[in-house]
């Protein structure tokens, strides 16, 4: 199968937040401007004015002007943390082709995206945010309810055959740089002992880099073959994790395994733990020296 890949995108040192405006949304931006501290980037707040008629209809209660004092009241509060270093902006049309064309002229390093979960229906949000996350030029940090709080200090990493090992290795080397973050590396197990030994090249790849890097690292091996995406969220929970990594996969489903399914149970666990998606991309088009 052939995996849906990403342009060339060069980054901005910039991190896009779309807002609805709703409580959730408002923790995504709070969560993307502590980011933002760390990472010395500008952040551009955005509000999409939906096209379709639902949600064209919620926008009728607050109407243009109530839309940019909010926004405006979001650039006075923040500005007093990132000075000089925020940005609204409100923009008419398709929620998804908006914020693709939005992140891509803006060169965005990183979207948060608050969501109440699958079932969770918000005005622009919720069981879209796969959609969004899919279709985005740049990861997506998927987050709900929980607070940013110190950061990324335990990050999970799940391997599984899907996993395109430079793109996260890439990101973990710069979290481990700004949190001291310890990597906890989640093994599937496959039936097949051919996907197994190669899962275990991937993870033997991760390991020599951080060995090298210094970079604190644990493994653990899944017990079983089924329900992978499951004992990612339990082994996260367990361990306290402050952040799941995952490659995301393209929205086609094979014989008895749904890629889209795998990818929403992590997004919306219930412990909320904030889950970094990263599409694939070819990487001869794309550089991450911005990161070393």
């Amino acid at each position: 199968m052939k995996e849906k890949v990403k342009k060339k995108i060069m980054y901005n040192n910039v991190i896009l937040i779309p807002t609805d405006f709703s409580e959730v949304c408002e923790n995504a931006i709070m969560h993307g401007i502590e980011l933002a501290q760390f990472l010395e980037y500008k952040v551009c707040i955005l509000h999409v004015i939906d096209s379709n008629a639902e949600t064209a209809k919620a926008e009728e209660n607050h109407g243009f002007d109530a839309i940019n004092k909010h926004l405006l009241n979001y650039k006075d509060t923040y500005e007093k943390l990132l000075p000089g270093k925020i940005e609204t902006l409100t923009k008419e049309g398709n929620l998804f082709k908006v914020l693709d064309e939005v992140a891509t002229k803006l060169k965005a390093n990183l979207m948060i995206l608050g969501t109440h979960g699958k079932q969770g229906l918000q005005h622009l949000f919720g069981s879209h945010a796969l959609k969004v996350v899919l279709d985005s030029p740049c990861p997506v940090v998927v987050v709900q309810k929980r607070s940013f709080g110190n950061g990324y200090r335990k990050i999970v990493l799940p391997i599984s055959s899907e996993i395109e090992p430079q793109q996260a290795v890439a990101w973990l080397l710069l979290m481990n740089r700004l949190f001291s973050s310890k990597i906890l590396i989640y093994q599937a197990e496959e039936p097949d002992p051919i996907i197994n030994g190669h899962l275990k090249i991937i993870t033997k790849q991760i390991i020599t880099i951080f060995e090298d890097k210094k970079i604190p690292y644990d493994i653990t091996e899944a017990e079983k073959p089924t329900d992978f995406s499951a004992q990612v969220i339990s082994h996260a929970t367990a361990n306290m994790a402050d952040l799941i990594m995952i490659m995301t996969m393209p929205v086609v489903d094979l014989t008895g395994f749904s890629f889209s399914a795998w990818n929403e149970r992590i997004m919306f666990n219930e412990a909320q733990i904030p889950v970094m998606c990263i599409n694939p991309i070819e990487f001869g088009d794309c550089s991450y020296e911005w990161m070393k």
